[in-house]
Formats: structure tokens, sequence, C-alpha cells
């Protein structure tokens, strides 16, 4: 639940309230009842309790986290434009390739968070939890912005990488309640790039994102599908906008075997939180639940144990234990085809993919953005 100040009521609330008292002063003969101004979530910390009523609402969310200077970057910049009121929903701790999903049978806690000049909370969920959370008018007081934004995210999501992408989904997420959105990758590189980076990537993407609040106001936006924005790994030397379509590279996922040397606090840190988990699961589960699957995960680790419900309480002597770590292993691309998004990546375009809910849907929505893209392009000249 978010955390609400003393004597605040959640809008939903004062909106029902505001409506009774309304009917009855009019039911009894007078005149219309005195508007309740209550201190709401959208005075949350950030400053965001003056917004411009007369501004549209942008919220941001991402896969990396609350602490992503990607996040940092793009909400400071679209405060300073000053086009529309920032409202921020983001996941607590990295989310990446989380894909398209949710939290289901587990309380998701959300947290008021300090970012200037905008309304933020974070989220112990996925990216997918967030936006829609955001957009169900549980947590704020609007349910329907004029733009999702999702990003920047550290690492580029081109190829079959969408599938995994946990930017990608919380953007998509936002297409399926039917909002406009963007979601923003940097092709981050290891000993190649720095945190200024997204700054400067920041700097690429604004007259676009600028030209995308300006045009859906006006009913020019591309109908119907997300744009996914992969920009260079030197944003500011990038060659262009190009649209692009999604191609089929993907990095390989490797498994590797974690020995108990190569991590020597492994086994401490598991079986503390197998005694955790197996009290929680006693607690919160139904007995006929015993047999399922229960997964443990460390905190921003990869090492992942699967036991089974029904085996708590029995000996170990005949079960075996083994950990695992996954990787992402990079791979040369296969396909040279700068119309599609991985090639034009990586020879310094920034690439603009539409994306659809439909197979049917994308190819309409390819050519609306590529028409899109020109016309801003000429507006520019």
């Amino acid at each position: 639940m978010a955390s609400v100040k003393d004597n605040q009521l959640p809008p939903g609330l004062v909106s029902n309230l505001q409506q009774v008292l309304a009917r009855r002063k009019e039911e009894d003969g007078g005149g219309p009842a005195e508007p309740i101004e209550p201190s709401t979530s959208d005075s949350a910390p950030g400053g965001a309790g003056a917004d411009d009523c007369s501004k549209p609402i942008v919220l941001v969310t991402n896969s990396d986290g609350i602490e992503s200077p990607g996040l940092a970057c793009l909400v400071e910049a679209l405060v300073r434009e000053g086009l529309c009121n920032v409202h921020v929903c983001v996941p607590q701790s990295d989310k990446s390739a989380s894909g398209h999903s949710v939290t289901l049978r587990e309380t998701v806690a959300v947290t008021s968070a300090e970012i200037n000049g905008a309304v933020a909370y974070e989220v112990s969920g996925t990216p997918v939890d967030c936006v829609s959370l955001a957009l169900s008018g549980a947590l704020f007081s609007w349910s329907k912005p004029l733009l999702v934004i999702s990003g920047i995210n550290r690492g580029s999501s081109c190829g079959n990488q969408m599938f995994y992408s946990g930017v990608i989904a919380g953007a998509r997420e936002a297409l399926i309640c039917g909002i406009p959105s963007l979601s923003i990758s940097l092709n981050w590189k290891k000993d190649e790039s720095q945190e200024s980076d997204f700054k400067d990537a920041v700097a690429v993407c604004l007259p676009l994102i600028n030209a995308t609040i300006r045009d859906i106001e006006k009913g020019t936006f591309p109908k119907s599908c997300s744009l996914n924005i992969e920009v260079p790994t030197s944003p500011l030397n990038n060659k262009g906008f190009k649209v692009t379509k999604q191609s089929l590279w993907r990095s390989t996922l490797n498994w590797q075997a974690v020995s108990a040397n190569r991590h020597p606090s492994s086994g401490h840190f598991m079986s503390n939180q197998q005694s955790l988990g197996l009290q929680l699961a006693q607690l919160s589960r139904d007995a006929s639940a015993a047999g399922a699957a229960r997964r443990l995960t460390t905190q921003r680790k990869s090492l992942v144990e699967i036991e089974s419900v029904g085996a708590a309480g029995k000996p170990d002597t005949n079960r075996v234990k083994k950990f695992f770590r996954l990787e992402f292993m990079h791979r040369e691309q296969d396909d040279a085809d700068e119309e599609l998004d991985i090639s034009a990546l990586e020879n310094g375009f920034v690439a603009v993919t539409p994306l659809s809910l439909s197979l049917k849907d994308q190819e309409d929505a390819t050519a609306a953005t590529s028409d899109w893209i020109s016309s801003l392009l000429r507006r520019e000249q």
C-alpha cells in the first residue's frame, strides 16, 4: 500500500465523497457542495503538488529500478522542458529481463520516492505491475496519462531480446491499455560506456519525446503502436533516426554451474532464505499447495534455488542441491541489413522500431511511423 501522510484521503475516496455531498446538498435545495481539497498522492514528495492542470500527464517507468541514472536523467529533462506534469512509478530494484510478468497472489508494496519536480513511487513489483497499477486509478488521482515512457534502460533490447525486456514490457502494457508509449534503451558496452552517456541519450531523444507529446494532442501520432527507441553507444555521434524492423538477433542464454567455493557465503545465505521461505510458505499458503514449486532468489544476485514445498521437513540425505547463474552472452550479428534494428544500432543510428499488438497492424504501424518521423525531420530543417 502506498504511504499516505496524516489526514490525507485517497483520490478515489475523495471523488466519491464529493459526489455524495453534492447530491445531498442539491436534494436539500441548496447550491452545489464545496469541493473537498485533499492532499492527495499527487502532492507527495517531489513538489508536484503544484502541477499545472493545463499540462498533460506523462508517466515514466523503467526496468532498471528507482536508482537508475537513466531514469534520473530522463525525469530531470522532462521536468526542465515543462511540457508536461511528470509522474513516476518504477520498480524498487532491477527488474531487467523480467518480460511481461505480473505479480499475483502476493502483496505489492508501494513507497513514495524523492525525485525533484515529479510525483514518484517505487514498487516492489515488475515494470508491468508499475504501469498497470498507475493506470488503475488506485495510486494516482488519474488513470489515463497522455503518454507512458519506459526507460532509459542500460543495454539494448533489439531483436528477440524484446521478449525478455522489462523496459519494453512496461511500454507494451500501456499500449494494451490504449495509451501511446515509448521505450528507450542505451546500447551500453562494458569498458566503453559511462554514466554521462545517459544524459547524452536523453538529449538525443528529447526532440522526439517533445514531438510525441505535441502530436498526440494534435491526433497526428501513429495509432496503435509503441515506439522502441534504441540509442547507439556514443549517443552524440549518432547518424540520425532510422525507422527499423525487429530483427531475429538475440543473446545466447548461458547457464553456469556455481560451486560453493566460488561463492563461499551463498550456503549460509541460502539456508537462512530457506528457513524464512518455509515459514512464510506455511503461514500464507494453503495446505493443498504442498508439492508446488517455490522459487527463492537472492537479493540482486542471479542465484536461484528450486525446492518443493511438499518436501518441507523431510531429511536432506537423498536430495541433490545445485546452484546456477544465468548470463546473456552477446554474439556477433548475423544480418547486416540496416532496415533491421540491431544493424542500424550498431552502425550508429538511433533505431526506432514500431511495435504493435498484432501482426495484422504491424505493417501499417511501420508505414505510419516512417511518415511521422519524416515529417518531424522536415519540420526541423
